[in-house]
């Protein structure tokens, strides 16, 4: 498993990074299928986010960043994970409004 630091300034440069890896891992072009994603709860506080690229004949890779320790894990579409990132800045989750 591959790990590595990254310095991302916002949720939207997060958002981007994760799509990139996802993409790379499973050879498929950038921004050419959907990415869904969830916001995770502990209790009442927001604890980080779920994404699922939802690629072709319905392949699905995720990630989850976790806020707790900053940390971004990418799993394959078995559920194997195959890439840890930590982040050197903490980004700020806000909950959003439904």
């Amino acid at each position: 498993m591959l790990t590595n630091m990254e310095r991302l300034h916002n949720l939207e440069t997060l958002r981007n990074y994760v799509s990139k890896i996802l993409c790379q891992h499973d050879q498929l072009e950038l921004d050419a299928f959907r990415m869904t994603e969830r916001l995770l709860v502990r209790g009442s506080k927001p604890c980080g986010i779920f994404f699922c690229l939802h690629g072709p004949r319905s392949v699905k890779v995720t990630a989850i960043w976790e806020t707790e320790r900053n940390t971004i894990l990418f799993y394959n579409s078995t559920g194997q994970r195959f890439h840890r990132t930590r982040l050197t800045s903490a980004l700020t989750l806000m909950p959003c409004a439904a």
